[in-house]
């Protein structure tokens, strides 16, 4: 049974942007943190970004002032604004719900390609 399922992916140039979404069932929208992974070619997962049930929000550093996450109560959706996009961002972005450190549910993952 899927649980998370995210969009919003896609092939996009360089300081261009993109929304992902990642849709969650109430249940698991209403009890966990909610985040982003990525993977990108030949490198370890990062993470992204996360958001707690309250609204707190926390970013790598190197998506700082560039992404923003954020969490619509009413459609248990999580967002992950994504500008000022650099090839570097390329990668596999994988939604989460859980601790960041140990996610207890994960989306199937979108890729973002940013190239010119």
């Amino acid at each position: 049974q899927v649980q998370l399922v995210e969009s919003g992916g896609g092939l996009v140039q360089p300081g261009g942007s993109l929304r992902l979404s990642c849709a969650a069932s109430r249940s698991i929208f209403s009890t966990y943190t909610m985040g982003w992974y990525r993977r990108a070619p030949g490198k370890q997962r990062e993470s992204v970004a996360d958001i707690s049930r309250g609204g707190i929000t926390d970013y790598a550093n190197s998506v700082k002032g560039r992404f923003t996450i954020s969490r619509d109560n009413a459609k248990n959706t999580v967002y992950l604004q994504m500008n000022s996009l650099k090839p570097e961002d390329t990668a596999v972005y994988y939604c989460y719900a859980g601790h960041p450190y140990s996610p207890n549910y994960w989306g199937q993952g979108t890729q973002v390609t940013v190239s010119s």
